[in-house]
């Protein structure tokens, strides 16, 4: 019997949290390349994040209650606060879509879409690998690391657009702020990729 637990608890709620956020993409992806009910998406959405909500909440309450934890304290905080802030932006970037009115998605935000549902799906692998502190985790961070890299240059090169091209104001600061919110979301996923790297190398 340990006096002291050590508990593994965590990396079941990290899973369930890169699970979460995966269905989320998906979502995302599905809503801008159908557009056919971009509402429902969007309250779809809502409610997965109110789910992740749920798991962000049962890990910070767990780890107030664990004595020795498998991993830093302040890396399963900083792990958790990541996953919570990719999660956020997929569901804002949905409920801008349809707060502007917006009549259809461009191709620009069709791709940034399906990055993050890549990077996503990304995310999914290398957390798992957290259980085991498993070396393989690099490739899926080089990933995403990667897509990252394509988000920001499709969203510069739409931005750029919006300013060259016949775009009423409104419309520009509408869509700035779309492109910039899906690209953000890639920031978090890299976020997330960095933390993973940081934890394997440290306690691999």
């Amino acid at each position: 019997m340990r006096i002291i637990p050590k508990e593994e608890k965590f990396s079941d709620y990290f899973e369930q949290a890169a699970q979460n956020i995966l269905r989320a993409a998906e979502t995302l992806k599905t809503m801008m390349d159908l557009y056919l009910h971009p509402e429902e998406s969007a309250n779809k959405l809502r409610d997965l994040e109110h789910e992740g909500d749920r798991i962000t909440h049962e890990i910070i309450k767990k780890l107030n209650q664990t004595f020795i934890t498998p991993i830093d304290r302040e890396d399963i905080y900083s792990l958790t606060s990541a996953l919570d802030d990719v999660l956020d932006l997929i569901e804002a970037a949905a409920d801008r879509m349809v707060l502007y009115q917006i009549a259809s998605p461009t191709p620009e935000a069709r791709d940034l879409s399906g990055i993050i549902y890549k990077s996503s799906q990304e995310i999914e692998k290398a957390i798992v690998l957290l259980r085991g502190l498993d070396a393989v985790y690099y490739k899926h961070c080089v990933e995403i690391n990667r897509l990252e890299n394509e988000a920001d240059r499709i969203t510069r090169d739409a931005i750029a657009r919006l300013f060259q091209g016949d775009y009423s104001p409104y419309e520009v600061i509408k869509w700035k702020e779309i492109y910039e919110t899906l690209e953000a979301a890639t920031d978090k996923c890299e976020d997330v990729a960095n933390i993973i790297e940081s934890v394997i190398l440290k306690h691999g």
